[in-house]
């Protein structure tokens, strides 16, 4: 299988999901759509995980919820994705103590279709390649971030990336916010 992944400057698809928004019984599940995300106006960042009830995916998943107001104060909408059932994202946040108290919405792709829209489907196995997109408040992608199922992301590159895309400004290597950008 060869993936054609979706990338910078192309408008992120439409989609309509299932997602998890919290372990009280009857309030577990959530309708997400894109048109619900760009009527927001907000800038958007899902990050995308292999599988429920791993390893490394709750170390990643529990240090972007650390950070869940960081992305707030950006006026960023987070949201975790999996190609995982919403019952296992249900079952996974209230067995695992690092995620009962999640403050985004874990999305179900359970028909692959948004990831494999995305090209971040793993041949053998079908599930999510650890991706992350940022996306601008017009629906663009501004940034993709792929890694190997067995290795984990850095959140505050994450952060650090969306401070410089929401500079509109030229940021120089290993630019943080509230340094100099460059003038042209």
């Amino acid at each position: 299988m060869k993936n054609v992944i979706l990338s910078v400057g192309s408008e992120f698809p439409e989609f309509k999901k299932t997602a998890v928004v919290s372990i009280e019984k009857g309030k577990e599940f959530y309708e997400l759509s894109s048109e619900e995300l760009k009527n927001s106006g907000k800038w958007m960042v899902m990050f995308w995980w292999p599988k429920d009830f791993t390893f490394v995916c709750p170390t990643e998943i529990a240090e972007f919820n650390k950070h869940a107001q960081d992305f707030a104060d950006r006026d960023a909408v987070l949201i975790g994705a999996s190609t995982d059932s919403e019952f296992v994202h249900a079952a996974w946040r209230r067995d695992h103590e690092d995620l009962r108290g999640l403050q985004f919405p874990m999305l179900a792709d359970t028909s692959k279709s948004l990831a494999t829209e995305l090209g971040i489907l793993e041949a053998n196995e079908k599930v999510a390649y650890r991706a992350t997109y940022i996306v601008d408040p017009q629906g663009i992608v501004r940034w993709v971030s792929l890694y190997d199922l067995s290795v984990g992301r850095s959140v505050k590159e994450v952060l650090r990336v969306l401070d410089a895309l929401q500079t509109d400004e030229l940021c120089p290597c290993n630019w943080t916010k509230g340094e100099a950008t460059l003038a042209v």
